[in-house]
This record gives structure tokens, C-alpha cells and sequence, in this order.
């Protein structure tokens, strides 16, 4: 039997975990990504830099940690089903335009992509634990969409996904045109067009 006088280690390491991407978090939003550091999420967290070490390479995984810290406990993504692949699809883009608008979102996701673009062991964090399981889910709810006979049953679905999110990117990446309802429901159109039964 332990002592419930002495402390648990498990317990504090968790606390000291969670202080740190909550920190993280925070000074993204009131510095922006370039000015934190892993001493200023350290010295917000209370801990040491070492117990940050420990745990994370670099800090742009301590900065995509702390995103999918977010969605923990959550169950696994699921995008909604009402039985219209295209309302559905517009209910998400939709979703993800207003997210990629938002400047509370837009900055720190800007900054973590260009860490992303200079650091491969980050690329392959954020495609294993991020990109990979949203686009399952994604791809998942397609495949609903070819079995309602609402997509062409032999359609690619990474291609589909390519041609639906590709345009937002690049619209995204180079502040090109409004990121706006209507676009979203116009990139929805557009590729139920060309993948149509």
C-alpha cells in the first residue's frame, strides 16, 4: 500500500504537464510564436527547463502538443452524418473557414506551419497525430457519402480531400481572397460537381 501522506509522482508529473501546454498556449497568444521560448513556457509553467526537455524535442512540439491538448478526452473526430453529404460538407467547411479566419486561431497555426516546413521530425508529429486521423475521419464520412450514392462510388477519396481543402490552403497560406461562407459552400459545390455519381 502507498502512503497517501507522500506525494504521487504520476499526479505532479501530470499537473506539471498540463501547467506547461497550458502555458505554452497562453504565451503564444500574448507574444506570438517567434518570441516564446522554452524558458518563458518553463518559467509560466513553474518548472524546470529540463522537465520540458524530458518530455518534448523541440519547441514547436511542446506548441503542437499543447493545440492537441485541447481535444483531449474528446472521442475520436467524427464529422456529422445527417444523410446529405453536401449540407454536411458545408456545415465542416464552413467550420473551418470561420476557424482559419479567427486571429486567435490564425496566428499560432501560421507560425506552427512555417516550424513545420523547417523541421521534418515536427512534419512527421503533426501528420501522425493530427493530419492522419482528421482526414480518416474525413475520408470516413465520404465513403458514407459513395455508399448513399451521393459520390461516384470508384472516386479517390484523397483526391477528393485534395481538391475540397486545397484552394482554402493556398487562399490561407497567401491572404489571397476573404475566407467566407460562401466561398466554403462554393469549394463544397465544386467538388461534389466534379466526383458526382
Amino acid at each position: 500500500m502507498t502512503d497517501p501522506r507522500k506525494p504521487n509522482p504520476a499526479r505532479r508529473s501530470e499537473r506539471s504537464r498540463r501547467a506547461i501546454l497550458d502555458a505554452a498556449r497562453e504565451l503564444i497568444s500574448e507574444l506570438g510564436y517567434a518570441k516564446v521560448s522554452i524558458e518563458s513556457i518553463a518559467a509560466r509553467a513553474g518548472v524546470g527547463k529540463q522537465t520540458i526537455y524530458r518530455w518534448w524535442p523541440s519547441k514547436g512540439a511542446v506548441i503542437f502538443d499543447s493545440f492537441l491538448a485541447l481535444s483531449e478526452g474528446e472521442e475520436g473526430m467524427r464529422l456529422p452524418d445527417t444523410g446529405d453529404l453536401e449540407a454536411d460538407l458545408k456545415t465542416v467547411m464552413r467550420a473551418t473557414v470561420a476557424e482559419f479566419a479567427d486571429p486567435a486561431f490564425e496566428a499560432p497555426i501560421r507560425a506552427l506551419n512555417m516550424e513545420i516546413i523547417g523541421d521534418p521530425d515536427l512534419a512527421a508529429l503533426y501528420r501522425d497525430k493530427l493530419a492522419r486521423p482528421v482526414d480518416e475521419a474525413k475520408k470516413a464520412r465520404l465513403r458514407s457519402g459513395q455508399q448513399a450514392g451521393q459520390l461516384a462510388a470508384d472516386a479517390d477519396l484523397d483526391l477528393v480531400l485534395e481538391v475540397l481543402y486545397a484552394p482554402l490552403h493556398q487562399r490561407w497560406l497567401h491572404r489571397s481572397g476573404p475566407l467566407t461562407q460562401e466561398y466554403a459552400d462554393a469549394l463544397v459545390e465544386t467538388t461534389l460537381r466534379a466526383f458526382s455519381p
